[in-house]
């Protein structure tokens, strides 16, 4: 039997160490300038912790935002911890990296996108959904992203 390089889970440990990088920095710092984050996540994903009423409103995936409020942001190797507001309503949310679907950064016209294969995955850049200033963290699931103007790279002709 013949050994390949999975280049798709490679290339999904690498994004999601990104992400991590990321968080840690803002948990460490706070947000800088205008940035802020959209992040999809699998709500049924088994390491998940939310809330069940959120899970019950929620139940296949969820957008968070992380701008004007949020609190208790922590990293780990498995994931990230943050508590959101949602109605006035602090929850604790736990969410592990290979729950996350997208993460967005719309200030900066950054995304990426985590689909999953039979046996590779990829990761793909992806825009920003549309969104006005917001002055909460709140759930947005039938946000979508908007493709006016932008990019799509897709990695499939890559493939063999």
């Amino acid at each position: 039997m013949t050994r390949s390089i999975d280049y798709g889970n490679l290339m999904h440990r690498a994004m999601r160490g990104l992400i991590h990088e990321v968080l840690a920095d803002v948990a460490a710092n706070g947000l800088p300038g205008k940035h802020h984050f959209f992040i999809t996540f699998d709500t049924q994903h088994p390491d998940v912790e939310i809330a069940d009423w959120l899970s019950d409103r929620y139940p296949g995936e969820m957008t968070i935002v992380l701008q004007h409020w949020f609190a208790d942001l922590e990293t780990s190797d498995e994931g990230f911890s943050v508590t959101l507001n949602f109605g006035d309503n602090p929850e604790p949310l736990y969410i592990p990296w290979d729950a996350i679907k997208t993460f967005v950064d719309p200030s900066v016209e950054f995304g990426l996108r985590f689909e999953t294969q039979s046996h590779a995955a990829s990761a793909e850049p992806e825009t920003p959904p549309p969104g006005g200033d917001r002055s909460k963290a709140e759930a947005k699931p039938e946000a979508k992203p908007d493709r006016s103007g932008a990019e799509v790279l897709s990695l499939d002709k890559f493939r063999k």
